[in-house]
């Protein structure tokens, strides 16, 4: 694995199905590896958690005043420049890290599977991830993948999965299908609205882990808003229903309702 761009913000330095929540993962703790043949014992229960569970540590920054995230890709599905800046953006405007925030990219060979299913994507993180939480940063995890989901249909296709409370993976192969089509948005576009819906689940939207300071969750769709154009609605959940969301190749924001929830619960 090599290490291809660590990108900086703040004042130091510097996430179709869109997002699925409640696929938690049970708490443990082991041996880490660290890429390079050395195992350092550390507590890893704190990054096996559910989604949302670390929302406030995510928005606030009296605990964790640094968040670096660690962000594998698979060889020739990086995400691209363009995406990065507008996902820093999303980052700078929600959270308050006052050490700043740090990006860094690795490139790893395909694990040459068609179809991956959750418990493929644990397993992958377990094996590759060297970045934990330690004093004062908080670290996550996130993945872009070939291959497809294993819970697609013929009616959608998941683009992304917010699947522990610090690690999310991005289909980036089924991005690319949908941002070919005829007509459909960039790229950069579907893949930043994912990262940002992904992210938005860390956070612990709707009603998961950040509570809800208005009546907004839409409880038949899950952990959603019901906010038809905000960026945790649930036809973002597929990518034919992403396109249709995405209107001139405008990326979706938050509503006022999902802002209000973040900034109650720490965040800007």
């Amino acid at each position: 694995m090599e290490l291809q761009v660590r990108k900086r913000f703040c004042s130091i330095c510097l996430m179709g199905l869109l997002g699925i929540l409640g696929l938690g993962c049970s708490a443990d703790s082991g041996q880490a590896d660290d890429g390079n043949g050395l195992n350092d014992t550390m507590d890893v229960s704190q990054n096996r958690k559910s989604v949302g569970d670390s929302a406030a540590d995510l928005l606030d920054g009296s605990r964790f005043p640094a968040l670096h995230l660690e962000i594998f890709y698979v060889e020739g599905l990086k995400p691209s420049a363009t995406t990065l800046d507008n996902f820093e953006s999303f980052l700078m405007e929600r959270l308050h890290k006052p050490d700043g925030v740090t990006i860094a990219l690795t490139e790893i060979s395909s694990p040459g599977q068609a179809v991956y299913s959750i418990t493929d994507i644990r397993n992958l993180e377990d094996d590759i991830r060297t970045a934990y939480n330690q004093e004062g940063i908080l670290k996550v995890f996130g993945l872009f993948i070939d291959g497809e989901y294993s819970e697609n249909t013929e009616n959608g296709s998941v683009l992304g999965v917010a699947y522990r409370n610090t690690s999310f993976v991005i289909f980036a192969d089924t991005i690319r299908e949908f941002s070919g089509q005829p007509l459909a948005p960039s790229t950069a576009v579907l893949e930043t609205t994912v990262l940002d819906h992904e992210f938005g689940h860390l956070l612990g939207l709707v009603n998961a882990g950040t509570p809800l300071q208005s009546t907004h969750q839409d409880e038949t769709h899950g952990k959603h808003c019901t906010t038809e154009d905000c960026l945790m609605y649930w036809t973002a959940e597929t990518g034919e229903g992403l396109i249709n969301m995405i209107s001139g190749g405008t990326i979706p924001g938050l509503d006022a309702a999902c802002l209000a929830d973040l900034q109650a619960n720490g965040g800007k």
